[in-house]
This record gives structure tokens, sequence and C-alpha cells, in this order.
């Protein structure tokens, strides 16, 4: 592994879905998130941890240092346990070793191990305490450049689960799909975080490769077809940076070229640059 990277980086991420459901949410029928007063479409930041998790593990094979932490059916405390085991201590109850020098081995383990772990951070003060870790790279939502509007689709299902329903109508169920929408997304990675937990220069470089191909890899009937269409990074010559984040992101515009019609693709919008207000001290890397 490299040395941890030593410089600040915001980036914004541009996305298309056309129909499909980028990000449904159970608690409304998996409809796709909105911001209720506006209509305009949301993505979580846990999806998109997800599919980069998800990508990493297809790309490195699941072998450390780039173990996937979060990921389906994973039981925690095995995890947590072989930190234990690998430097012969015996774990008590929801604690840490009372050694500093000890807890810290167990949660640096973690962090040498897990991508996701040293990348995003965890909580992991469970039954067997491997500490708690700030992740250096994090994701603000999503969020729609326009208002999003979702189709309803009506499906059958021919088969059915028993023989006793084998007289019945065929099943009905319903689908919800996003006709076609652009999301934006703000990130931040920080040095002094990513010193702490071990994100190196290999780790950035295979992040950036992550979201610019994790759609490519995250294909269902559900998803429709989803893209990275833009990917900006900024990068700051210092660990602290050297402009506010905001005002990076504002140099950033999109905009729909005609609104006298609904967009169906990424070329309805217009994308462009305000390179000439970049402050001093930061580098604009157009990264797709």
């Amino acid at each position: 592994m490299s040395d941890a990277i030593k410089n600040r980086y915001e980036f914004v991420l541009l996305f298309d879905v056309k129909d499909g459901n980028p990000n449904g949410d159970p608690d409304a029928g998996n409809l796709p998130r909105i911001d209720p007063e506006t209509g305009h479409g949301l993505v979580t930041d846990v999806c998109l941890k997800r599919k980069v998790r998800n990508y990493i593990g297809l790309a490195k094979g699941e072998q450390p240092p780039y173990e996937i932490y979060v990921k389906e059916k994973a039981v925690l405390n095995r995890q947590h346990e072989r930190a234990y085991q690998e430097f012969e201590l015996k774990p008590q109850s929801k604690k840490l070793p009372k050694k500093e020098e000890d807890a810290r081995k167990i949660t640096g383990w973690m962090c040498k191990n897990f991508f996701d772990v040293r990348t995003f951070g965890a909580v992991m003060s469970t039954e067997i305490n491997a500490g708690q870790v700030r992740g250096p790279v994090q994701f603000a939502f999503g969020r729609s450049v326009d208002r999003i509007f979702t189709g309803e689709h009506t499906i059958t299902r021919m088969a059915v689960t028993n023989e006793k329903d084998l007289e019945k109508e065929r099943t009905m169920g319903r689908k919800f799909t996003v006709p076609y929408g652009l999301y934006r997304v703000h990130g931040f990675i920080s040095a002094p975080l990513a010193q702490q937990t071990g994100f190196s220069e290999e780790d950035l470089d295979l992040f950036w490769t992550s979201l610019i191909n994790m759609f490519d890899h995250d294909r269902s009937a559900a998803r429709g077809e989803m893209a990275t269409q833009k990917l900006f990074v900024f990068r700051h010559d210092s660990e602290l940076g050297n402009a506010p984040a905001n005002k990076l992101f504002d140099l950033i515009n999109v905009k729909r070229i005609d609104n006298s019609q609904p967009t169906r693709k990424f070329t309805d919008y217009e994308v462009s640059v305000d390179e000439e207000n970049l402050p001093a001290g930061v580098t604009l890397l157009d990264m797709v």
C-alpha cells in the first residue's frame, strides 16, 4: 500500500437514469425517493456507497487489503474477532482492550484490511468492540437537476407459488420508474482523516474508477439504464484545502437546454465550468 493521501479533494458526480428506479424508498412502496416540497429526485449517500463497495469487491476479489466490511450477510462480530486473533488478544464484551496500544492495533487492523472502513469509516463498537473510525470520503445526497416524474407500470406473473393456486388469475404487481433524471452528487475527501485510516493514493485511484464504472455492474430490471456522465474533481494543493467546498461546487453549472419539452437524455443538458474563477491552489480534473 502507498502512503496516505496528502491533499484535500471535493468532487461533483453527474449520473443519470432512464426508465428505472435509482433508489426506491421502502417506506413509500419503493417509489423513487423525492423531495416532497420540490419534486426533485433523491439518492441517498448509503445507496452510492453500496455501489462503490460492490464494485471494489468485484474488482479486487474480496482479498485484503480490499475486503468489504459492510456487505450482504456479513456477520460483523466475526470480522472483529479476526482482528483480536491476529494479535492474540481476548475480546471483552462491548469493550476495547484496556491498553491503548492494543486498542489502536485492533482498529488499525480493520482499516488495513477493509477498503470501506478506511474509506467511509465504520462504527464497530458492537459486542466484540473494534472501535469507531471516521472515514475520509463522504457523499452528500444525490439530487436531480430537475423535478422528476414517476411512471407507474402494472406487471403480471404467469407462474404461481403453490399448486393450490394453479387455477387463480395471474398475479398482478407494480413497478415504478423515472422516465429520465439527471442527478448531481457532491463529495468530500479529507486528507487528515485519510492519514488516520491509511486511505492511500492507490485507494483514491480505485475510488475514482469505481465512481466511473459502478453502474455497469449494478444492472437489474428495477434500475433501468444508469450511467456516470461526468466526474469533476477539485484537488487542493494542501491538506486543509485552499478554498471553501461550496465555492468550488458553484463553478459547475448544469442547466436544461430546451425548457419547452421533457428531457430524455444527457445531451438535453448543458454542463459548463467557470474555470476563470477557479481559486489559486486548486486544480480541476475532468475525469469523465
